[in-house]
């Protein structure tokens, strides 16, 4: 690849690493291009699967601040850029990688933090933002529940008071 082609990718991948959501690495030795086209359908909007060069992709990784990142990249690497929510992309890379052993996770970058493998299979094992958010939206709800119960228990309290009072006046009356 002539020098321009070269300064020109490289630019192209330090882009994509800064702008992406995560960035998930892994060994495709042995994949087929059928099987690499499969997991970029299987991607779909929740990332964009690209084989690099090593050498390439370690220089736009520096340009981009992630060093360590750039020591990582050793073998036949290809770089899932996350555009849409990390969870998905690393389910579905791990549940591909189950059907097709080929397929190493060896680990990704997330918010400029590098990740090794059980990290980015941790991140798949994440439940959806979806459900989080669900999840502690119930807890908000539950917990404001117990608080206006226990603000309106004295009220109440106060209200049986008065009326257990009122029934034994014209009971003695």
């Amino acid at each position: 690849m002539a020098r321009p082609d070269k300064e020109a990718a490289v630019a192209e991948l330090a882009d994509k690493l800064r702008q992406s959501e995560a960035v998930l690495l892994t060994e495709y030795r042995g994949m087929s291009v059928a099987q690499l086209q499969e997991l970029r359908r299987a991607l779909g909007g929740h990332a964009e699967y690209t084989v690099v060069k090593n050498t390439l992709a370690a220089i736009a990784a520096r340009q981009a601040g992630l060093e360590a990142f750039a020591d990582e990249l050793k073998g036949p690497s290809a770089l899932a850029f996350v555009s849409g929510e990390p969870v998905e992309a690393a389910k579905t890379l791990r549940d591909f990688a189950k059907g097709n052993k080929q397929l190493v996770l060896k680990g990704g970058v997330m918010d400029g933090n590098v990740m090794d493998a059980t990290e980015v299979d941790t991140l798949a094992s994440l439940e959806s933002r979806e459900v989080l958010l669900a999840k502690a939206a119930g807890a908000m709800k539950a917990s404001l529940s117990k608080a206006a119960y226990l603000f309106a228990a004295p009220a109440s309290k106060a209200v049986r008071t008065v009326d257990a009072l009122r029934d034994k006046q014209e009971t003695a009356a």
